[in-house]
């Protein structure tokens, strides 16, 4: 540990949870600055709402005066100029999830929730009812949680509550993030195959998760979705107490789901018998589960039951997830960060559970790793197949991934309007946003898709809506 006052430096600074541990640390006393080379909101603004010095781009001169220590994110490479300067100078130097491990989390409960969907909005969710109860939690996410206006907080009280991410650690630590976190009560979402530039296959993926439950100690908890294909095959890695929660499998079950004047409601089961009603401001079968998931928890470690429903229902979303931009002649603007198909799919799904009778438009960017690849080339073209219209942006910089395992826009336009949707693409954002805003009317509900920028789309639609009325 080195001491307060210390001067950290993190390269890669812009990640969701390197600009949260920027914060944490910052909070801790430690005088921090960071690079990186996309700098753009939400993380940007946080940083520099915190009076983060942020410098863009990589450069030797960034560690200049010399930092006590550096956290290099796993956006960097050994070749990168900045690492280069890092390592010839012999500066201390350690892993994001590593320093989250041992300055942020410690001996301290840690409360992880993982799995390849609904991570960021689970962990908000806990984070939101451990402040119920006045645990005093600190927590970082992956998103900006609406309730708070931060992806972070540092910890005053036992325990922190954090978003595990199977992605690998740094260039020097190749493990998954979350072997780092000293999980002590785990919520397990689920298990699908992601992140294709690092894991080969499904059992890889497995593999990192049964690695990850191993760690959990016999005093400890798992929850997880019982209707997973995937996660009973790891249960008998966990020596702790496993609860199982789902539509119609596990201990807590949830029926009775419907939508009542703007709000999500259903009734909790366990094991059969009735035990609570749940009312939520997020809306979607997805989401009720990950709801369910902490009220699990919650039932199974005996916290106070009204409190913990009352945060539940205070819960107000988290940003980039199915966040509202703005409401323009009559058309609605929503972003989110999904990217996966899985993930694509339900949030339609779920936009069509709360705009049930207008036309849904969906906007998508290929940006993550995964979802630049042809690996669901197939997969896009079911999940898109719930949209009215679709409209894809050209994949984000596909130079280093090999030409035919290459995922295509065109193909897939092809595919769905072979199938009779209305589907267009276009070279970049700008032309795409032409096309778009010529295509939509009042009434409309437009979903925009991307874990990236998307050049500023967000903001440029909004604008351009507001103009085309004048």
């Amino acid at each position: 540990m080195i001491k307060a006052g210390s001067h950290i430096h993190l390269i890669g600074i812009c990640g969701t949870a390197m600009a949260s541990l920027a914060g944490i640390l910052k909070d801790m006393g430690y005088r921090v600055s960071g690079s990186d080379l996309n700098v753009y909101p939400p993380m940007s603004t946080q940083l520099e709402n915190l009076g983060i010095q942020i410098q863009s781009g990589y450069r030797a001169e960034n560690l200049a005066p010399k930092p006590d220590l550096v956290i290099v994110g796993n956006v960097v490479s050994k070749n990168n100029p900045e690492v280069e300067a890092l390592l010839a100078n012999q500066i201390a130097y350690t892993s994001l999830p590593k320093a989250l491990g041992e300055y942020a989390i410690g001996t301290r409960d840690s409360y992880v929730v993982a799995g390849t969907h609904g991570k960021t909005t689970t962990t908000s969710i806990l984070a939101s009812v451990t402040d119920a109860l006045q645990m005093q939690a600190g927590f970082l996410i992956g998103g900006i949680p609406l309730n708070y206006g931060l992806s972070f907080r540092a910890p005053k009280g036992n325990a922190f509550v954090i978003e595990g991410d199977e992605y690998d650690t740094a260039f020097f630590d190749k493990v998954p993030k979350f072997i780092h976190y000293r999980p002590k009560h785990v919520l397990l979402t689920s298990v699908e195959f992601d992140h294709a530039d690092i894991y080969a296959d499904l059992a890889q993926v497995k593999a990192a998760f049964r690695r990850f439950l191993e760690l959990i100690p016999a005093d400890g908890t798992l929850v997880y979705h019982a209707a997973d294909p995937n996660i009973p095959e790891l249960l008998p890695a966990c020596r702790a107490r496993a609860v199982g929660y789902g539509l119609t499998q596990g201990d807590y079950q949830l029926t009775e789901r419907e939508v009542i004047e703007g709000r999500n409601q259903f009734t909790v089961t366990n094991k059969g018998e009735r035990i609570a009603d749940l009312a939520l401001k997020i809306f979607g079968e997805h989401n009720s589960l990950n709801a369910l998931s902490v009220f699990a928890l919650s039932e199974t470690l005996r916290w106070p039951r009204g409190k913990v429903l009352q945060a539940l229902a205070d819960f107000k979303g988290v940003k980039r997830r199915q966040e509202l931009l703005g409401e323009v002649n009559g058309i609605t603007v929503i972003e989110d960060f999904a990217h996966h198909p899985t993930a694509v799919d339900l949030t339609l799904k779920c936009m069509r559970e709360r705009f049930q009778s207008r036309r849904l438009v969906a906007v998508f960017e290929p940006r993550s790793a995964t979802s630049r690849r042809k690996v669901f080339q197939e997969e896009y073209l079911r999940a898109f197949s719930g949209a009215d219209l679709i409209f894809m942006a050209q994949p984000f910089d596909q130079s280093k991934i090999a030409e035919n395992d290459r995922f295509s826009t065109d193909q897939l336009i092809y595919d769905l309007k072979r199938q009779g949707l209305t589907a267009e693409s276009a070279p970049d954002a700008q032309s795409l946003l032409t096309k778009l805003v010529l295509a939509v009317r009042p009434g409309d509900v437009i979903l925009i898709m991307s874990n990236g920028g998307f050049d500023g789309i967000y903001q440029k639609l909004l604008t351009a809506l507001d103009q085309s009325r004048k």
